[in-house]
């Protein structure tokens, strides 16, 4: 998402300037004529210089007026023309000249030429000094831009009042349209995943539905800081920026277009916008925090059940049962800074919304690197697979899926049972990385032998029984033969030993498979008539399949 180092409009542009029809009606233009670009009259004036030299070009800049006696073009008449051309394609108002001092008149074809580019040429009358046009139009500049600012401190002020008085985003946002100028406005905040968080004002026009992806996120990369246009509705956009990026202000009209006033009352709003947000985050995580750390206390058991209960209260949780917990865990990979802020992000983002759409009075709480949620189960039933995928999908954004996992514990009547529940979806966890990895959810009841398995630690007697028991084949994959080896020997433990069978499964001559249980036997033994070594041969493929595969 766009950051704090998006580019920004020119400054220049907020200056307050009056148009070339407005400086014909100032004092000291008064008899003025136009001798041409007519067209250009509303081209805006924000500067004025005095042409003293021939070569003024470089000492030009957009949105200037050009004042000149003639005097620097008394010898070269013949390239008027061409000096209007690069006045006009470096953005100049446009020029007045005094005629008949230096120059009687002007070349028809300079005249044609700003026609032709609508770039005002005036006459400036006889008997006026340039100090007092250049007064004239600098006060009213200057005057109109003293209004601006005056008028924009004046809704800063406001904004912050409502943040003085509790207001948050939605207040602040709620004063925007009546200060950019019309009840047809529809402003929102956009936060750093694109999604909008508030939207107030006017119902969104048709045409905006293009500021938004196919998944509802603002297309922040084509919509930048600085005005837009999308079908008939104007969009401005300010990025609400304080210590950090946390989004834009977004406003749409499709009356009229946005102006300099404008821009700078959104950009004031936006300031404030960041300043309300970061507030609120820094509160919120001063509450999460504490959030967290009660509920941890309690799944780790260090809180009694009547406690907990009454304690769960004025966070809106009702540990009543019966009770299932489910931990959403990130991966243990890949655990760079920018890869720790960003799945908190997504777990404090998502996490909690996701599960109050099922059970509002759930206990919810997201840390640095796992999410826990204490679901309610009247039926006494897990959450369905389709519910807790689509819980999962909710951690995952199209620029960055969810790179963990979820563990789901055994349904617990009361609160009693919830540290025991929380180890259950934990070892779900532990297990689902080592079998399935990212991107799945792990019930520990579907866990069968490896839920005993998991409970023997690593030790050298159990690295003792996978090599006596599984021989060559209990070596971590990556040798072509071993993994070839072990695979068949799985299938025949799967099918009881059925050669038909499983020479379909591997998609196997009979006489190939014949070939290889001979070897499998000459490797391990006569497994295929001793029930006590199958036994074994199968708990140590579990144990390899936990242990080693995925080391």
């Amino acid at each position: 998402m766009a950051g704090a180092g998006r580019p920004t409009h020119d400054r220049q542009e907020l200056i307050r300037g009056i148009t070339v029809r407005e400086v014909l009606e100032q004092p000291a233009m008064s008899g003025a004529k136009v001798l041409a670009g007519g067209t250009g009259l509303d081209r805006m004036v924000r500067f004025v210089n005095i042409m003293e030299v021939p070569d003024v070009l470089p000492w030009t800049k957009a949105d200037e007026l050009l004042l000149t006696t003639g005097y620097p073009l008394r010898a070269t008449p013949d390239s008027l023309e061409d000096l209007v051309a690069q006045l006009d394609a470096k953005g100049l108002a446009g020029i007045a000249i005094k005629l008949g001092r230096y120059i009687d008149q002007l070349p028809a074809e300079m005249i044609a030429v700003a026609d032709r580019r609508g770039f005002p040429v005036l006459q400036i009358p006889d008997g006026v000094g340039f100090d007092e046009i250049l007064n004239q139009i600098l006060s009213e500049v200057l005057g109109r831009h003293a209004a601006l600012l005056s008028r924009a401190a004046s809704a800063h002020n406001e904004l912050l009042q409502h943040v003085l008085h509790g207001g948050g985003l939605p207040e602040v946002l709620q004063a925007m349209p009546s200060q950019l100028g019309g009840e047809h406005i529809s402003v929102l905040h956009i936060d750093r995943s694109g999604r909008a968080t508030v939207r107030v004002g006017a119902d969104l026009p048709d045409s905006a539905a293009a500021m938004f992806d196919a998944d509802g996120l603002f297309r922040t990369t084509a919509f930048r800081h600085g005005r837009h246009r999308v079908g008939d509705a104007r969009v401005l956009v300010a990025s609400v920026v304080a210590a950090e990026d946390h989004g834009d202000l977004v406003a749409v009209r499709t009356d009229t277009e946005w102006d300099d006033q404008d821009v700078i009352a959104l950009e004031r709003g936006a300031t404030v916008a960041a300043l309300v947000v970061a507030r609120e985050l820094a509160v919120a995580a001063v509450e999460g925090k504490y959030r967290g750390d009660f509920l941890r206390d309690v799944l780790s058991g260090r809180v009694i059940p009547e406690a907990a209960i009454r304690g769960a209260q004025p966070f809106g949780w009702d540990l009543n049962g019966p009770l299932v917990v489910v931990v959403a865990a990130g991966a243990t990979q890949s655990v760079d800074d920018s890869t720790r802020r960003r799945r908190a992000e997504q777990l404090a983002g998502s996490w909690e919304s996701w599960v109050r759409r099922w059970d509002p009075a759930a206990a919810v709480a997201a840390f640095a690197t796992e999410a826990v949620a204490v679901l309610h189960s009247p039926d006494g039933t897990v959450p369905s697979s389709q519910r807790l995928t689509e819980l999962m999908g909710g951690l995952a954004s199209p620029a960055a899926p969810f790179d963990g996992l979820l563990g789901v514990s055994r349904v617990v009547p009361d609160a009693a049972g919830l540290p025991a529940a929380y180890g259950q979806a934990w070892e779900a966890v532990r297990v689902g990385r080592r079998l399935s990895g990212a991107g799945t959810v792990s019930r520990f009841d579907d866990l069968g032998l490896y839920r005993l398995l998991s409970l023997v630690p690593e030790s050298a007697e159990l690295r003792s029984f996978l090599t006596d028991t599984l021989g060559p084949l209990a070596e971590p994959e990556g040798d072509v033969e071993a993994d070839e080896l072990r695979r068949t020997l799985q299938v025949l433990l799967d099918t009881n030993l059925n050669v038909a069978q499983t020479a379909r499964r591997l998609h196997f001559h009979y006489n190939t498979l014949r070939y290889r249980i001979g070897k499998l036997e000459r490797l391990l033994g006569s497994f295929t008539t001793d029930a006590r070594l199958r036994a074994d041969l199968t708990v140590a493929l579990h144990v390899w399949q936990m242990r080693v595969a995925h080391d």
